[in-house]
């Protein structure tokens, strides 16, 4: 039994029933309310034209406006229009809501104009279709609301309350109740396979709540950080105080102490861009890769990859795929010793794949299985250092980078962070990039890092 496997020891393999269910409801849920969405487009403009006598049936008329439909749809989704929140709080339904229909008549009248189309259409009946879809809007969108209120309340997310040795709530119905020592999870940033733990835990779940001690809070708060999940810690010392950053939790005061980074839509954009070039590179660079392999195998003894536990998204563990490019009998499997220049331990076509980056391509594959994405924060090996103190000594919010998927490439590797740490600077110079990158996402920035990447395939610190 691998390490990995140990630190989960006890811990259901198979997601919970209950979590299943609420997302599978969710997601139902999110669909409804484009279906009707688009059902109240479609009858606003109906209602519009019927009232000044046009035939409804007019495919001349009806294709265009299906068009609008389909592009409401698009700038919906990616205006955050369907996501979870707006199926239980009226403000952000209906401002996203708003704001895509706008920028949708905003397309469809530069289309009119462009093709020259306006003596065609009836503008009292265009006109009224946007007043009678955009209140048709409005009504079911706080419909579907009340509605989810009445019937799902708080039970539409999975939540779970970690019990560390702090008060319980009174109420505590419908939630997963975990008490950590029995659990066997402790706040403890120096265990990575802990961390693990913990990320294993909460990966079935939407929230997550720590009771426990003033003297922990802290350490609970770095732990969550990079849990990729809503995560909050009970503060009742705060009832008197009334901080803004402070949310009710079952009527006790909570401290808001982390966020996944990226909602639905850019988590599916982010794993589109993935799909979409990791799929060709891996069957354009097949050839490559099988020259690769056997030359691997001819120059010296052993397997073809090099496998290695890194930490992923969520503080969980997954061995990373690499091309070998040292001897088996010295590899270093927990990554303790840097690979220096002129390094004994690399082998001849080791030296030449890692000084290209070759030697990376079969992280192609970890993308493919969703265990990495093609630009993120660096994994780094778990006995990795700087100065003699692990990374994550070296900063504590080095735990934050793993709020996102790793990457094959990052914002720190085309700044030129890579190589060797061999002092505190150098780690601290790839943390502070990675949070940069975190807290400032966007696909475009994505292709940008990209591209970058180019220029420093071949770079003076790969060795």
């Amino acid at each position: 039994m691998s390490k990995i496997d140990l630190a989960i020891e006890g811990f259901p393999s198979r997601q919970p029933v209950t979590a299943a269910v609420q997302r599978n409801v969710r997601l139902w849920l999110c669909m409804l309310l484009l279906a009707a969405d688009l059902g109240a487009l479609a009858t606003g403009f109906a209602l519009g034209l019927r009232t000044t006598g046009m035939p409804l049936l007019s495919s001349e008329l009806w294709q265009p406006l299906a068009g609008g439909m389909i592009v409401y749809g698009v700038i919906a989704f990616h205006n955050q229009a369907y996501n979870p929140v707006c199926l239980t709080r009226i403000t952000p339904s209906l401002r996203n809501a708003s704001m895509a229909l706008a920028a949708t008549l905003l397309i469809f009248l530069l289309v009119v104009f462009s093709l020259k189309a306006t003596g065609q259409l009836s503008r009292l009946g265009i006109s009224a279709g946007i007043i009678c879809s955009g209140a048709l809007l409005v009504a079911q969108r706080l419909l579907i609301v009340r509605a989810v209120r009445r019937n799902f309340s708080d039970d539409l997310f999975a939540q779970l309350l970690i019990i560390d040795g702090g008060t319980i709530p009174h109420d505590v119905n419908g939630m997963v109740i975990v008490d950590a020592d029995a659990a066997g999870i402790k706040a403890d940033l120096d265990d990575p396979y802990m961390l693990h733990r913990l990320g294993t835990l909460l990966r079935d779940f939407d929230r997550v709540v720590i009771s426990c001690p003033t003297d922990r809070k802290a350490d609970w708060a770095q732990m969550l950080k990079g849990g990729n999940i809503l995560g909050e810690i009970i503060v009742p010392e705060l009832d008197h105080m009334a901080p803004l950053a402070v949310q009710t939790y079952r009527g006790v005061s909570t401290l808001v102490v982390a966020r996944g980074p990226l909602n639905l839509a850019n988590r599916a954009k982010k794993r589109l861009l993935d799909i979409a070039i990791t799929v060709p590179l891996l069957i354009a660079l097949a050839p490559l890769m099988i020259a690769i392999a056997i030359a691997i195998r001819l120059d010296s003894a052993g397997p073809v990859f090099f496998k290695q536990e890194r930490i992923g998204r969520g503080n969980r563990l997954f061995h990373i795929l690499k091309f070998r490019s040292m001897r088996v009998e010295q590899c270093d499997a927990a990554g303790a010793a840097s690979t220096r220049r002129d390094d004994d331990r690399i082998t001849r076509v080791g030296a030449f794949i890692r000084k290209t980056s070759i030697d990376e391509l079969p992280q192609l594959i970890n993308v493919l299985l969703g265990e990495m994405s093609l630009v993120g924060p660096r994994p780094h090996a778990l006995g990795s250092t700087a100065e003699e103190q692990l990374f994550w000594q070296v900063d504590r919010q080095y735990w934050h980078r793993h709020a996102l998927k790793p990457g094959i490439t990052g914002l720190a590797q085309i700044r030129g962070f890579r190589g060797a740490t061999e002092t505190r600077r150098d780690i601290l110079n790839r943390v502070e990039a990675d949070l940069e990158y975190l807290h400032g996402w966007s696909l475009m920035r994505d292709i940008g890092i990209l591209i970058g990447t180019l220029n420093v395939l071949v770079h003076r610190n790969a060795y």
